[in-house]
């Protein structure tokens, strides 16, 4: 039996079972880099599973996700577009932790400030989503991302940048399950818990 197939027939919650499986059968080494090439280079492969199981925060999965974004290619690529490419290889799940978790070790690659990352996936939301009457003006955006630049302001031209990006074009993400980027943070608790890790 094939890496993929295994892992294929393996449900969501049973993600660590099909890994399992695959180092029991030395079709997989038991290191986070190896695990981390078999989720990146593995088409087919369920993205939510993906999601999940990088988002999780026992210390070798958090190795695991160390070691996934460090295959991604981000030379040459402006925020955004590095961003794009990132949450393309995976569905971003839908736990806040989780998510903090993905973009600090995007963060860390692309060596930027997460909570930048936080406020282009909440402004793809809030444009994006149907459910959000109350669309950020450009300005709004900038407002909100004061004093992100380790207590500096990041230049305006960049920020309005950043939002004409992705006003004009949202974040595509892999389909399998129906869930939607765009709804990921259309929820009061998270949004609420990440307006307060931005303050």
């Amino acid at each position: 039996m094939s890496q993929h197939r295994a892992l294929r027939k393996t449900p969501v919650l049973g993600v660590y079972h099909g890994i399992q499986f695959l180092l029991e059968n030395d079709l997989l080494q038991n290191t986070p880099e190896d695990i981390a090439q078999f989720l990146y280079k593995g088409e087919g492969l369920n993205k939510t599973v993906i999601g999940d199981y990088l988002g999780e925060r026992d210390d070798f999965n958090i190795k695991v996700l160390q070691a996934f974004v460090e295959l991604h290619e981000f030379a040459d690529l402006n925020l955004v577009q590095a961003l794009r490419q990132f949450l393309w290889s995976f569905r971003l799940p839908g736990e806040a932790q989780k998510i903090d978790r993905m973009m600090e070790a995007f963060a860390s690659r692309y060596y930027t400030c997460y909570v930048l990352s936080f406020a282009i996936i909440m402004l793809n939301t809030s444009l994006h989503n149907p459910n959000v009457r109350d669309k950020p003006a450009v300005e709004r955006f900038i407002s909100m991302n004061r004093g992100i630049n380790e207590g500096g302001d990041l230049p305006e031209e960049l920020l309005r940048n950043l939002y004409e990006s992705i006003k004009n074009e949202p974040f595509k993400i892999p389909e399998d399950d129906g869930n939607d980027l765009t709804h990921t943070f259309f929820n009061p608790d998270r949004e609420g818990w990440l307006l307060k890790l931005g303050e």
